[in-house]
Parts: C-alpha cells; structure tokens; sequence
C-alpha cells in the first residue's frame, strides 16, 4: 500500500500547490508568498493526517524532493496565471482533482498503518480537505470546504466510504482506490456544473406558547 500512497501523495501535493499559487495570484502575492501558499495548500492535509496517525517525520520531511516539485509548481503559476482567462474557475477544477486524488492518498495511508475503518474514512477527509482550507483562510477567501451551496466535505466523506465499501465486497486496492476517486470527483464536479448541495439549516421563529 505504501508505493500506492506515496504516488498518491505525489498527485495530490503538485495540484494543491497550483491551486494554492493561483489562490496567490487572486490575491497578488509576490513570488515568495506564491511558494508559501503553494505548500502551505501542498501539504496541509497529509501533515496533519501524518501528525495525528503518529507517522513521524512527516511525509514531506522524509522526501523533501516535495518541496522542490511546489516551488516548481508555484512559479509556473507566478509567470503564467495571468494567461488564464478565469483563474478561479480553473482554481475550482484543479481543486476538484486534487481532492479526488489526495482522498485516497489519506486512505491508503491509513490502511497501511492498520487503523479501523472510522480513523480511514477521517484521515481521508482530513487529507483532502485540511489544505484546501487552510489556503482559503489566509488569502482571505471564503473555504470552499465550508462554502454554503458547495457539495466539498461530503464529497471526501463519500469517497472514503465508497474506498471502504469496495475493500469489504473483496476488490482489490487498486480499484478501491479508483472508486474512491471517481465517487469523489464526481460528487465534486456536479457541484459546480450542476449546483448540488446538501440542505441547509434554515432557522425558524420561536413559537409562542403563551
């Protein structure tokens, strides 16, 4: 599981970093800030999974080639995002892909360390969404993890599930994985084509019980 993790781990630090050097960009950063967004974004999520799984040093500290693969993503961005003709939308899509690939990162992880099924489902969500969210706060942007009217938690929620439900039916973990994915990415998507979300809480008068 661990080379399956580690490729995921990969995937998911390069993209999150686009987003975090475009979410610089909309935020006209220098290059500096542009690299610290990108990796704050990176590896947010699978620093906290690894801290919380006890899995230390940390991804990035152990393979710090990790480093070299966002700065290298964030100043592509710094030359070329004003080439993009909506850079949130194209934020919005990268980011999409990036959480359908670091939710199964955090999964299989987790289940190479022997975790249950709970602590799996958790670090997945925690993995694809605690960068995304970090980013957001300091660009001072509404999180997307949170955004009223965005389908984003229970997407990693959903994926983590279906990775779950594909392992007890007795696929391998290649396919759980890929189903992880898919669910995820397509929950994600039908959210900003189509608008789906969750219901929200409407808050009601007080009755009058006199």
């Amino acid at each position: 599981m661990i080379p399956v993790a580690t490729a995921l781990d990969y995937g998911s630090v390069v993209i999150f970093a686009l987003t975090g050097a475009l979410a610089a960009s909309r935020s006209q950063l220098d290059l500096a800030g542009f690299v610290f967004v990108a990796a704050l974004t990176a590896v947010g999520g699978g620093t906290v999974r690894d801290v919380l799984l006890g899995r230390l040093p940390v991804f990035w500290v152990q393979r710090p080639e990790y480093m070299v693969l966002i700065a290298i993503a964030a100043v592509a961005v710094f030359f070329t995002a004003h080439l993009l003709e909506s850079r949130y939308r194209v934020l919005l899509w990268l980011d999409a892909c990036a959480l359908s690939v670091a939710v199964p990162a955090g999964v299989a992880v987790t289940l190479a360390t022997g975790h249950p099924a709970i602590v799996v489902l958790i670090m997945g969500v925690v993995t694809g969404t605690v960068g995304g969210l970090m980013r957001d706060v300091l660009c001072n942007e509404v999180p997307l993890t949170l955004k009223q009217g965005e389908l984003y938690l229970s997407c990693a929620f959903a994926g983590g599930a279906m990775a779950l439900l594909a392992g007890w039916a007795g696929f391998g973990l290649p396919t759980a994985l890929l189903a992880c994915a898919g669910v995820t990415f397509a929950l994600r998507a039908g959210s900003i084509l189509w608008g789906w979300k969750l219901p929200v809480y409407r808050p009601h008068p007080p009755r009058d019980l006199s």
